[in-house]
């Protein structure tokens, strides 16, 4: 006589493995946000601490006595002029940069032509060059057409990114090719196409694309200082080395300066984050 055993439920997980999954996961996202949120609050003590905080040994999570010291002798400095240098170059590129990287990225996720997978593949290989390699030859195009010493110098080589052109491609993928041909049997051409239909889809690709190019734009340091040659036109970046002295350098004074250069971002990036998550979704990059 065999004896069968009782059938075992079949019902989801034990409840207290998800708790325990659940807790993991909360503890490794507080984890992770503290230490990302770690020099944000380093920098802000920083820039508010007296100069007898910063010149002791003694370790402090709060100023012994808030004070703006540190951004009154920064704002001695042409902080206002360096700040709207910053953006007008920023918002030039990210205008530039977004309608370039849109436009080919729609010709290469849409557009049939021979050698488009080659070309893709050809301007992806481009990502490996390390930027310093790109300066010399960058410095002697923008010498040949005289924008040496002008925004320009700095606004016309950031017009488009590989990245940016692989990140709209990977997007407009998603895009359902029947709504374009409809929209090409209305007796729409190419740019109405893109114009009245694709372009209202890529919001979120938009937001993203601005974003990461307003980010790598304003921090930009190295071209900037390369083909500026007026002190006029440094931007935030560039001006931020005024701030230290010849043997000595002024952290307050400089995490002061930090802060204001940070505060444009942190705000662009809480009023985006939506698309900005929605765009790196939809695009297929995890």
């Amino acid at each position: 006589m065999s004896v069968t055993s009782p059938a075992r439920p079949h019902g989801p997980a034990h409840p207290r493995r998800r708790d325990r999954a659940q807790a993991l996961r909360v503890t490794a996202a507080v984890v992770i946000g503290l230490v990302m949120v770690l020099p944000l609050f380093w920098m802000v003590l920083v820039a508010f601490s007296p100069l007898a905080d910063l010149h002791t040994t003694q370790l402090r999570f709060w100023p012994s006595a808030p004070t703006l010291d540190n951004f009154r002798r920064v704002f001695r400095l042409p902080v206002g002029t360096w700040a709207m240098n910053s953006t007008v170059i920023t918002c030039l590129v990210v205008l530039l940069t977004v309608s370039c990287n849109l436009l080919a990225g729609y010709a290469f996720a849409k557009l049939r032509f021979r050698g488009r997978n080659a070309l893709f593949l050809l301007l992806l290989s481009t990502m490996t060059v390390p930027v310093q390699v790109l300066m010399v030859p960058q410095f002697k195009l923008v010498s040949a057409l005289g924008l040496f010493g002008s925004f320009w110098a700095v606004i016309v080589p950031a017009s488009s990114t590989a990245f940016g052109v692989f990140l709209a491609r990977q997007f407009m993928l998603g895009i359902p090719d029947e709504i374009i041909e409809a929209a090409r049997m209305d007796g729409a051409g190419q740019l109405r196409t893109f114009l009245t239909v694709v372009l209202p889809l890529c919001k979120p690709l938009i937001a993203v694309l601005s974003l990461l190019t307003f980010l790598y734009q304003w921090n930009d340091f190295a071209w900037p200082l390369t083909v500026l040659k007026d002190q006029r036109l440094y931007t935030l970046a560039v001006g931020m080395q005024f701030v230290n002295g010849q043997y000595t350098a002024d952290y307050g004074a400089i995490m002061a300066l930090a802060l204001l250069s940070v505060l444009p971002m942190v705000v662009l990036f809480l009023c985006f984050q939506k698309y900005f998550v929605q765009g790196f979704a939809r695009s297929g990059i995890k």
